[in-house]
């Protein structure tokens, strides 16, 4: 029976993919879309099953929420087949889509013919309902709330949750405050585990840093030791039959009240069948118990760790740096009886990211799609900034801009004005509501455009929005490197990232 059992177990793998397969290509992908699907292929479950830690004796109770066609279930149940014969496994799959229903109760019979078949025993429940729901309201008006379970394994879907939906309102009645599907399911997951359970996952890397996640992030940290995490170098990879491009980690933590917090181990490979290169990091590294913002840092290898030292070693903060920076006060959309196209009396420049250019501001722009001005009142004076020299960020990157930070100077003696305003989609560093002295502007400039930079943001940052808090927790090169770079950009020509670089080697050390 030892040596059937891999044989039948790779079997009960291969028909799930079948089913995979024929869901995904029969299946609409504006539905898929609209409810944030995207179904896990064989050799990522086999992967993620591989992680899930598995104690002998009693029943393993395990949930599978947003199971699709029962991937990892399969993946899972055919692992602990071939390594614990004998093993007793209860599995609920919560599945809110009816056309996936037929071949997810298939795969979930298909895992106890398999047991049955190799004398272990399997017994299974599907819950035909929204897991967010089920999670936290049960059942039916009377019913119980789920047991606590020893594994959550899961591939969420991937959806923005609107700041009023029911989805938002019931999670945060049970646990913690959240912006996605994807991190809804997962403290969910948090809150349906028994203590020294675990939970294992992919998901999207975007939670580990920005302020849409924190409260998330505070309540899985408090809540959970991370023992290890998964990164890919090419994102392609993951979803490799299917046109996923997110950034993708896999990680397996384990709910704990205890506060001590032992090494995590980071491994990365290009795909699941390349050799896996690992190692121990300090949890301190991965998450800094001073930050507020629980940044969660992921550094894949070595150079990494030596680019996170470089950046920690800096000497300044922006705080200490005399500076703040914030988002754009103008909403287009809520001021648009203010907006106007061109430059016209009583009016003042409106700068979008389509005037950032080669370091500086470009205005107006005729024919632009945006507007070039607001009109200055009684209501817009307070959205907008008095005459000076600001660094001006575009919070929204794609993934093909050549750096992730794109940063420019509003010069004022360029664009003559008595105030500025500065829209939603730009971030505008200042001082205490004021423009900043000249060279210190242009220094800043050079260093948010540097290389050192743009590699670290990109390391670290799970997401393509620069936003004012991820710059507020930047360290920064010191008021008089930043001074002395800014006195170095003489010239009225933008220098190119060969300079700029050049620049940053010189006066950063």
């Amino acid at each position: 029976m030892a040596t059937e059992a891999p044989v039948v177990a790779k079997d009960l793998v291969l028909r799930t993919e079948a089913r995979r397969q024929a869901s995904s290509a029969a299946l609409d992908s504006g539905a898929r879309a609209q409810l944030g699907q995207f179904f896990t292929p064989a050799p990522a479950a086999d992967f993620i099953a591989s992680l899930a830690n598995v104690a002998e004796g009693g029943t393993l109770r395990v949930l599978d929420p947003g199971a699709g066609v029962g991937s990892l279930a399969a993946s899972l149940v055919a692992r602990l087949l071939i390594e614990h014969p004998g093993v007793k496994v209860s599995v609920t799959a919560c599945e809110v889509d009816p056309q996936l229903h037929s071949q997810l109760q298939a795969t979930l019979d298909d895992c106890v013919s398999t047991a049955n078949s190799l004398n272990a025993h399997v017994e299974v429940n599907l819950v035909r309902d929204d897991f967010i729901s089920w999670a936290t309201e049960g059942d039916g008006l009377l019913a119980q709330a789920p047991e606590p379970f020893d594994l959550v394994i899961m591939n969420p879907p991937y959806k923005k949750l609107a700041a009023r939906s029911r989805e938002r309102k019931l999670v945060s009645s049970v646990c913690t405050e959240t912006s996605n599907l994807y991190a809804a399911f997962m403290a969910l997951g948090v809150h349906l585990l028994r203590p020294g359970g675990q939970l294992v996952a992919i998901t999207p890397r975007s939670f580990a840093n920005g302020p849409y996640f924190r409260l998330f992030r505070q309540y899985f940290l408090e809540r959970m030791h991370l023992d290890r995490v998964h990164i890919f170098e090419a994102r392609n990879k993951v979803f490799a039959d299917t046109a996923v491009l997110q950034e993708n980690v896999i990680f397996a933590a384990t709910r704990t009240a205890a506060p001590e917090r032992g090494p995590v181990v980071v491994s990365t490979s290009r795909s699941y069948s390349e050799e896996l290169r690992q190692r121990a990091v300090p949890y301190a590294e991965m998450v800094d118990p001073d930050d507020r913002e629980f940044f969660i840092h992921i550094s894949a290898d070595e150079g990494d760790t030596q680019l996170a030292a470089s950046h920690s070693s800096l000497p300044a903060t922006l705080a200490s740096l005399g500076l703040q920076v914030s988002t754009g006060r103008v909403v287009d959309f809520r001021s648009k009886d203010h907006l106007r196209p061109d430059h016209v009396d009583g009016a003042i420049p409106l700068i979008y990211p389509l005037h950032m250019r080669d370091g500086a501001i470009i205005w107006p722009v005729p024919g632009a799609k945006k507007n070039n001005a607001i009109m200055l009142n009684e209501q817009t004076k307070k959205l907008t900034f008095p005459s000076g020299c600001y660094v001006v960020v575009k919070r929204l990157s794609s993934k093909e801009e050549k750096r992730r930070v794109i940063a420019v100077v509003f010069d004022p003696e360029q664009i003559p004005c008595e105030r500025i305003g500065f829209e939603n989609h730009v971030n505008v560093f200042h001082v205490d509501g004021a423009g900043m002295p000249v060279e210190v502007a242009r220094g800043l400039c050079i260093w948010l455009n540097s290389t050192l930079l743009d590699r670290f943001i990109r390391r670290f940052n799970g997401h393509t929005q620069v936003n004012a808090t991820d710059l507020r927790n930047l360290r920064y090169p010191s008021i008089e490197q930043l001074s002395a770079m800014g006195h170095s950009w003489e010239s009225s020509t933008w220098p190119t990232q060969e300079e700029i670089d050049e620049l940053i080697s010189q006066h950063v050390k």
